[in-house]
């Protein structure tokens, strides 16, 4: 069967850097978009230019600095965003419009005032403008999880008409479970009719934004939004190297993706970094743990056999082999060869004393360090290394 292909769309540098302090300077936003192009990215949004010079700037000169992937500016559906959107795409090989406006009635009503009819009468106002100057055009429905599914459709068809070649339908606030996302991709696949790819971009609200992406991918999305970590708006966005990973896993007889795994660590301290959020400990394949093992019957499989523990290699996504964390929930296999790793011999007679001695040693503290084995090893007399060479 052949593979489909799953387009990679990363906002990390647009939604991503909204995250409350996450914000980036122009040095550090080509920094990462160097680095997602490497990734393997295919589109990158770089910003939202007529917010500010900062975002305008990133987009004209990540632009410039990158060419084997799409740059995307984002624009509200008014004639000055649109041309802002176009002027710092001018030295992009390969530029999108991102257009957006909220559909849902609670958006019509309350924050623009306007009707539906008026609201697909600026949908096709600004995409036609923008189609003026660049070959891409992506629409989006703001607030698509609470629009209307019929006007989702009409909307959907008006923007293709003028000229759309993608339709995203985002969970704006994170409010979907995946049977409705399912749905609602559904409703915008059956309007497209094939002549526009279907995305989705989902937020985290109720911690479902990749469970979401990936409905999206079954119900017929070939583009999906996310962000590296999963940084963004409130809770934030659906994060990027979880999907890379169970794309590169569990679906790999069904889609392909051009991102390169092996870089997925490297470039997530490195946006963790600038955008100044540390990872959870816990946080899936980049967090610190996520490679780490403290219960003992745990260890005992990883030593003998890692796919035991690990569903995938820590080499498939660019980090360190699997760690042994010693706690006191460690076993005596985890405890022996981590003396025999700080240099001393643990005989057979002498392994139920060492380890009664270690677990004494591991009531006092959370994380039993290489420092502790070596008192504890000294304390029963063990031989070491460098004096069996002697």
């Amino acid at each position: 069967m052949q593979k489909e292909k799953i387009t990679i769309f990363d906002t990390t540098l647009r939604d991503g850097e909204q995250a409350p302090g996450a914000a980036l300077n122009l040095r550090e936003k080509v920094a990462i978009a160097k680095s997602l192009e490497r990734l393997g990215v295919d589109v990158i949004e770089a910003g939202f230019p007529i917010s500010s010079k900062v975002d305008f700037d990133a987009v004209y000169q990540i632009g410039a600095a990158t060419k084997n992937c799409v740059v995307a500016a984002l624009s509200r559906a008014k004639a000055d965003d649109v041309e802002s959107a176009i002027d710092a795409l001018k030295k992009a090989r390969r530029g999108r419009v991102h257009i957006f406006l909220a559909t849902s009635d609670l958006h019509l009503k309350y924050k623009l005032k306007i009707s539906r009819e008026q609201a697909k009468d600026m949908i096709s106002r600004a995409i036609k403008r923008a189609r003026n100057f660049v070959e891409e055009v992506q629409f989006s429905f703001e607030d698509a999880c609470r629009t209307d599914y019929d006007f989702l459709r009409e909307a959907t068809q008006a923007a293709i008409k003028a000229g759309a070649s993608i339709i995203n339908a985002p969970d704006t606030v994170g409010a979907l479970l995946p049977s409705e996302t399912t749905a609602m991709i559904k409703a915008v696949v059956e309007a497209a009719e094939g002549r526009a790819i279907v995305s989705t971009h989902a937020h985290d609200d109720l911690g479902l934004a990749v469970a979401n992406s990936l409905a999206a991918i079954e119900a017929g999305a070939r583009q999906i939004e996310c962000t590296i970590n999963g940084i963004g708006e409130r809770a934030g966005n659906a994060a990027l190297e979880e999907i890379a990973v169970i794309l590169a896993t569990r679906l790999s007889d069904r889609y392909e993706t051009r991102i390169d795994t092996r870089l997925i660590s490297a470039i997530s301290d490195e946006a963790s970094r600038y955008c100044a959020m540390p990872k959870a400990p816990n946080k899936a394949i980049v967090g610190a743990n996520a490679f780490s093992h403290g219960s003992g019957v745990h260890q005992d499989g990883i030593m003998k056999e890692a796919s035991t523990y690990e569903i995938f290699s820590p080499e498939l996504v660019g980090a360190r082999r699997a760690k042994i964390v010693l706690t006191r929930h460690s076993g005596s296999a985890a405890a022996i060869a981590a003396a025999r790793e700080a240099g001393f011999i643990v005989q057979e007679d002498e392994s139920r004393r060492f380890f009664a001695a270690y677990k004494r040693a591991a009531e006092r503290c959370k994380i039993v360090s290489t420092e502790a084995i070596v008192q504890v090893a000294q304390s029963l007399g063990l031989r070491a290394y460098n004096l069996m060479q002697k």
